[in-house]
């Protein structure tokens, strides 16, 4: 058993062959398990601590960050590590729509799609349960799309509004689908190592190099890079990527001036508010996320087969980052407007912290005279 184990552990970590062209973009999916591997360690010392109680679920975050050892280095670790998570994912399936991998890994490219699912419904629960204003009303939203579907709001919700009930089912569920994720993200590596990594030249190619030590030490240079990128954001917050008014607690009777979502989310609430229509604006946020599973059936159309053989693949690959651009450049149409109006405010916000500032000196002042 034991030998088995090792000789297992060879073949895919030290023997494996890997195709001679592939470039640095290839080591992304490493980084993104060791973004995701980093989530889930410091999201179970962060579940040992929380609460998912409506009464003390914002204190006992704060109460961590406060109070417990290096807590505020975890809890920061943690809601930043979701934007990294994000951030290589979108890299690495930008890299796999650009390069035709789900032309020639079909299984592999379907996996990853539900790895991307999954991801996105743990992200979501998580950004709740800090229970900040911004959590709340964003929970309020996304569960109100259910509306048109009999009693999904109250088995979601555990009744007709995000209440107490809807913080412990999405702890539960944000709790249990890393580990999902762990079993699909096997299957993944065992459908892209049972096909071998594709390569820029789209074609199987011979010239294969085993995977230690030429592909290792990338990987290893990219670690070393994701653990200095987490060192700045989380002792030197070069980025804000959590909203302000998430730092609030709930007010059911505040509402925010604008209901925003984390940045990896801005997609999906572009398409949400671009269409006047509720149910609509669903169905279109549904069809921009299922038509990814369209393009592993490409290698079941003759048309498309064609042209993947005569030329490459560059041409098909063109057409859907031609097609994908448009769609984000109507995207970011509607949302630089918000953003535009948010750094409107921070900058209104910034003069008057100057300004108090200044009064608070001119006191001193005073009071010394």
């Amino acid at each position: 058993m034991k030998l088995d184990f090792v000789l297992l552990i060879k073949a895919h970590l030290q023997s494996y062959p890997c195709p001679l062209q592939i470039n640095s973009l290839w080591n992304l999916g490493f980084l993104l398990l060791i973004t995701i591997i980093l989530q889930i360690i410091t999201g179970i010392i962060l579940g040992l601590h929380y609460t998912s109680d409506l009464n003390s679920a914002y204190s006992s975050v704060f109460f961590f960050i406060r109070e417990i050892y290096y807590g505020w280095c975890l809890r920061y670790l943690h809601s930043s590590g979701a934007s990294f998570v994000f951030l290589f994912l979108f890299l690495h399936l930008g890299r796999a729509i650009s390069y035709g991998s789900y032309f020639y890994n079909t299984n592999t490219w379907f996996s990853g799609i539900l790895l991307f699912f999954i991801l996105m419904a743990t992200a979501f629960m998580g950004y709740v349960l800090p229970w900040g204003q911004m959590s709340f009303w964003g929970a309020t939203v996304i569960t109100n799309l259910f509306s048109p579907f009999p009693c999904i709001i109250e088995w979601v919700c555990g009744g007709h509004y995000v209440y107490n009930p809807t913080l412990k089912r999405f702890f539960l569920f944000h709790f249990i689908l890393p580990f999902i994720l762990c079993g699909f993200r096997s299957l993944h590596f065992f459908n892209l190592h049972f096909h071998s990594s594709n390569n820029p030249l789209r074609l199987n190619t011979n010239n294969k190099i085993p995977f230690f030590p030429f592909i290792f030490l990338k990987d290893f240079f990219g670690f070393i890079l994701i653990l200095c990128l987490y060192l700045l954001q989380t002792h030197f917050g070069i980025s804000s990527f959590s909203h302000p008014d998430n730092a609030l607690e709930v007010c059911g009777l505040l509402t925010p001036l604008h209901i925003v979502p984390e940045w990896y989310f801005l997609c999906q609430y572009a398409m949400l508010k671009a269409v006047p229509n509720k149910n609509a604006g669903f169905i279109i946020l549904l069809t921009s996320i299922f038509t990814f599973f369209f393009f592993g059936e490409i290698r079941n159309l003759t048309t498309f087969t064609r042209l993947m053989d005569y030329n490459n693949g560059f041409s098909l690959s063109s057409f859907f980052l031609s097609l994908l651009s448009f769609l984000l450049f109507l995207i970011f149409w509607d949302v630089i407007p918000l953003l535009l109006l948010i750094h409107d405010s921070l900058d209104r916000f910034q003069i008057v912290i100057i300004l108090f500032h200044k009064g608070l000196e001119m006191k001193r002042e005073e009071s010394c005279i």
